[in-house]
């Protein structure tokens, strides 16, 4: 057991930002209901509500651990690149939907069919407030399990499950609009703030930067001592 948790010690970081990502957010969820900048583009009142959508909507739960946790057994280096890329866009969205509280007004006042998606919709909507949405982090964080199979060779190796990672991913994209639980500005920007941070871990590569310098500086330590 202690060998077990000394070669998996890096998941507990991640593991400790999930509490605290999920205790701050429930607080917002709490607290913004009122006061709120509402987010809203024309395009918003174009598109259709459409309930199937709520099938991969719920699946971005499994999508995205499913991702880290592979990784995470697997490639050291791709499980830190893909947890700096969730954790620090996880945490600018924190920080907007504190300091600028948001939310839509572009849910239905009664749901237009009876079926059981529209249920698990409404099982949704208890539990969502239409608040804290910008940049939408069902779009940023499906984007950033994407590239991470992108990036990874040997994910990236499997045709089917790239192909249908990017399916996923369109799908989940698609149904935060379809769903009425974000405006097209709030997917706009999760794919802009998605592009920046793509440069930042897979192009510039900061984690390989980060080992490269800690390497050093542990090599002038021996060298010193």
């Amino acid at each position: 057991m202690k060998t077990f948790l000394k070669r998996y010690k890096h998941f507990l970081p991640m593991l400790l930002y999930t509490l605290i990502y999920m205790f701050w957010f429930s607080h917002l969820e709490k607290t913004v209901t009122s006061d709120y900048q509402i987010i809203h583009m024309n395009i918003d009142d174009y598109i259709p509500f459409c309930e199937v959508f709520v099938i991969p909507y719920f699946l971005w739960f499994l999508y995205v651990p499913a991702v880290v946790i592979y990784l995470g057994f697997k490639n050291k280096e791709d499980y830190y690149r893909s947890c700096i890329f969730l954790a620090v866009g996880m945490t600018v969205f924190l920080l907007i939907s504190t300091f600028f509280p948001n939310g839509h007004q572009l849910r239905p006042a009664v749901l237009p069919r009876d079926n059981i998606f529209s249920h698990m919709v409404a099982a949704l909507w208890q539990t969502d407030t239409p608040t804290n949405l910008w940049p939408s982090i069902h779009v940023y964080n499906s984007l950033g399990v994407h590239f991470a199979i992108l990036t990874n060779e040997e994910l990236y190796s499997k045709k089917w499950l790239r192909r249908s990672s990017c399916f996923l991913c369109g799908s989940i994209i698609l149904a935060t609009m379809f769903l009425k639980q974000h405006s097209v500005f709030d997917v706009l920007t999760a794919f802009v703030m998605a592009a920046f941070m793509y440069v930042a871990v897979y192009y510039w590569d900061v984690v390989a930067s980060w080992r490269t310098s800690k390497r050093r500086t542990d090599k002038r330590v021996r060298a010193g001592s």
